[in-house]
């Protein structure tokens, strides 16, 4: 498990060092679905990692997150991109992901797989939690034009982030840094937000920090809410938190998917 000091918020940088010992291996990934087809975006070929630096409460592959020591294989970045190339060319689809758990762990196998992918005239959606992406990540994603990166914030604002995440507040704010960086770098980009825990106050504030950034941010703001499934509604439950608009996860909106 990942709970690395019980009782104590994670540090988001420092998860992520602990959990690259486990899930990477030089360029190799570890993945515990390779290419599979999805509804998401109008249909998506997809690819599911191994290990995330923060723990969601509404996360859906919990089990992944919480066990990389003994789930999943390692993958090498041409394996990962010619699956994803052969499921959506069987399907139709022109969009590619890696999703799952967090992509922009493993650096070297991310740019690999883009790399790969650059050229084939395939979109490749990056969700990420952001918490990684710095100035020079956000350089080395700016190569690549088949990318656009989805930066999903996890609530409003600091205190929504660590409630949610149970990480430290400061999170929030490499999150929002990720998104200056990405534009700064002119990385084809735009956040969505978790809003099931946000009062509609909280949400007009971040808007106004968004507008900051680049008012394109708010223009192309994703609305994120909660899916019930079994693991999660015992998520809730455990720490008491209820939230303002969910879904089940027969009953989600066609415009949320």
């Amino acid at each position: 498990m990942l709970n690395w000091v019980m009782g104590k918020l994670i540090s988001p940088k420092e998860n992520a060092e602990r959990l690259k010992e486990i899930v990477i291996k030089g360029n190799l990934r570890k993945y515990y679905r390779v290419a599979r087809a999805d509804r998401w975006y109008g249909g998506i070929a997809t690819a599911d990692c191994v290990g995330c630096n923060l723990s969601c409460i509404f996360c859906w592959s919990d089990k992944p997150r919480n066990q990389p020591e003994r789930i999943g294989q390692f993958y090498s970045p041409e394996e990962i991109a010619e699956s994803l190339l052969t499921c959506a060319r069987k399907k139709g689809y022109k969009q590619l992901r890696i999703s799952g758990n967090e992509p922009t762990l493993g650096k070297e196998h991310l740019l690999a797989v883009l790399s790969q992918i650059e050229k084939t005239g395939f979109t490749f959606i990056l969700e990420t939690n952001g918490t990684l992406i710095d100035k020079d990540y956000a350089k080395d994603l700016s190569n690549f034009n088949c990318l656009s990166v989805r930066v999903s914030l996890k609530g409003t604002n600091p205190k929504e982030f660590s409630l949610l995440t149970d990480a430290e507040e400061d999170g929030f704010i490499m999150q929002v840094s990720a998104l200056w960086h990405l534009v700064a770098n002119k990385v084809k980009c735009h956040p969505a937000v978790m809003l099931s825990f946000s009062p509609p106050e909280n949400l007009e504030r971040l808007k106004l920090v968004l507008a900051k950034i680049d008012k394109r941010l708010v223009n192309n703001l994703e609305e994120e809410y909660l899916f019930l499934y079994p693991q999660v509604k015992k998520r809730l439950e455990a720490k008491g938190l209820k939230p303002y608009i969910a879904y089940s996860p027969s009953g989600i909106p066609g415009e949320l998917i």
